[in-house]
């Protein structure tokens, strides 16, 4: 392998996801397609192609191409399975089903194309908007973490009550929420920026850490925590919205939440009070 300038290839290869037996065949489709394609992608692009800015998404901010490979492939395995899609990119396809499909196809878009190995595709199974099973995988790695609303599961939180001390995985700060963060900061033991709130929730539901939050910014659509409001319950943690807006699967991707993952309803309440002050 050579390095410097001349590289831009990224070439460490994308494993097959570890799905349980148990995972519904679509969400299995749309992870499997969602590796495949972001394997491809790795293999045959640059870093600055992956990362080019293609299109303006359904939630407002900008399409990578990446992203755009990787939801292209995840529609195709929607419309072939007959369910509907809601996802980051493409917004509200309508495939004539009560099931719908809820993906964010690439959380960690700019990690993925800059090579940083954390990035994530995530799906949630819902029945007339109820969720009924989720799964989030770990492209880089293939780890999965899968959960299905009303049975047990594995994975536990830490149990924690308690922000002071606790080892919190935060958004990187914005220009409009500064003051919260510091506040979070400063009472958390640890601190983590990842990148990807995905995977940082999933950790948060096996235990991995005590809490992730985005400390005001508003910066988190549905489909960022759809996966989380079925993995960090069944886990016997919470997941609510700093501000106190309920969160529920509504197509509308302009609608922004400050999501707080927490071990424990008393750990997420403690950060909801430290972003407000």
């Amino acid at each position: 392998m050579f390095y410097g300038a001349l590289v831009t290839f990224i070439a460490w290869p994308i494993p097959e996801p570890d799905l349980p037996a148990s995972v519904n065949s679509v969400l299995a489709d749309a992870a499997n397609a969602a590796a495949a394609a972001y394997r491809t992608a790795r293999q045959m692009l640059t870093r600055p192609e992956l990362s080019e800015e293609v299109a303006m998404g359904a939630d407002g901010t900008p399409t990578m191409r990446v992203d755009s490979l990787v939801e292209d492939a995840i529609a195709e395995s929607a419309q072939a399975n007959r369910v509907n899609l809601l996802s980051e990119e493409a917004g509200f396809l309508d495939n004539g089903s009560s099931t719908t499909l809820v993906i964010d196809p690439l959380d960690g878009s700019a990690n993925a194309a800059s090579g940083v190995p954390l990035s994530c595709f995530s799906g949630v199974l819902t029945r007339d908007s109820i969720a009924v099973e989720a799964v989030t995988v770990w492209l880089d790695t293939g780890r999965v973490w899968w959960a299905r609303v009303g049975q047990s599961t594995p994975y536990r939180t830490t149990g924690r009550t308690t922000l002071d001390g606790a080892a919190v995985s935060l958004l990187r700060p914005k220009r409009n929420n500064g003051d919260a963060w510091q506040r979070v900061a400063a009472r958390a033991g640890r601190l983590r920026i990842l990148g990807t709130t995905c995977l940082e929730t999933a950790l948060v539901a096996e235990g991995s850490v005590d809490a992730f939050a985005d400390p005001g910014s508003d910066t988190l659509r549905i489909v960022d925590l759809a996966a989380a409001l079925v993995l960090v319950p069944a886990a016997g943690g919470a997941v609510i919205d700093a501000h106190g807006r309920p969160l529920d699967f509504d197509p509308d991707l302009t609608r922004r939440w400050s999501g707080i993952a927490a071990a424990t309803s008393a750990l997420a309440d403690q950060l909801a009070e430290a972003v407000l002050g």
